[in-house]
């Protein structure tokens, strides 16, 4: 019995400090937002939302990697057991957040992937960093590592979306809805693009470096796809205990070729 309570409260401990690495980094991206609200003219950060992996979401997820169970293989290898993302409305203040946030002296950037300028095949679009930040608890201090997701309201929108459509079909969708869902994105890549363009004529920026876009061409949601996705979503109903940002990607690797499958 002594043995059993020693290992719950180590992994208690072992989860604990992943959600006090989420509370550092939430409370620096808030510390920017209120700054830019109260200080500055222009508040880029529009939203900042966080999860948590569950214990046995951790364990599956360990399973399925091939992964030790002992705790110190799990946080060497699953760097997205604690998510937070931050939604911005336009591009260029998706790369400038990234840029002060990583640029803090405490926070070390371990691995960056650009899914803005260089897409998923899915039209995924997305900036994914792991950080590590400081921990400090009675007794030592732990560097946790934190997957930080940086995007656009557009880019958010249509992973909340690709999220449910997933989750409704079991990873199995149909190909119309894949192929509507891939139409979309570059839709909304093309938002962005002219949306930030709008807002740099209206406040008179001037001119800045190109924001990075998408490979390929832009082209309009055809009658059919727009068709498929207003069916499903006229039929989709909540599924029981979903949560806003739930949806979950892993930035050290891509997605299976019919598309990422939420964890």
């Amino acid at each position: 019995m002594g043995e059993f309570r020693e290992l719950r409260d180590e992994f208690t401990r072992f989860m604990l400090c992943y959600q006090f690495g989420i509370d550092e980094v939430t409370t620096k991206i808030k510390i920017l937002q209120q700054e830019f609200t109260h200080i500055h003219a222009y508040n880029p950060i529009e939203h900042v939302s966080s999860r948590l992996k569950t214990p046995e979401g951790v364990l599956a997820k360990a399973q399925r990697r091939g992964v030790s169970p002992d705790l110190e293989s799990v946080r060497a290898e699953i760097t997205d057991i604690a998510g937070v993302r931050v939604t911005c409305a336009f591009v260029s203040d998706v790369y400038r957040v990234f840029d002060l946030f990583t640029g803090q002296q405490d926070v070390q950037l371990m691995l960056t992937k650009d899914y803005i300028a260089s897409p998923k095949p899915n039209g995924y679009r997305s900036l994914h960093a792991i950080v590590q930040v400081p921990v400090f608890l009675s007794d030592e201090t732990v560097l946790v590592p934190v997957e930080v997701q940086f995007r656009t309201i557009a880019m958010d929108f249509w992973a909340s979306l690709e999220h449910k459509i997933y989750y409704k079909y079991e990873t199995q969708v149909p190909q119309q809805l894949l192929d509507g869902l891939h139409e979309a994105a570059t839709t909304a890549a093309r938002l962005d693009s002219d949306m930030e363009q709008l807002h740099h004529e209206i406040r008179g920026h001037p001119e800045q470096e190109p924001v990075p876009q998408a490979a390929g061409p832009t082209v309009e949601v055809s009658d059919r796809a727009l068709a498929a996705l207003r069916d499903f979503i006229a039929a989709d109903e909540p599924a029981a205990g979903s949560t806003s940002g739930s949806d979950d990607r892993d930035a050290e690797q891509d997605p299976p070729p019919s598309g990422p499958i939420p964890v």
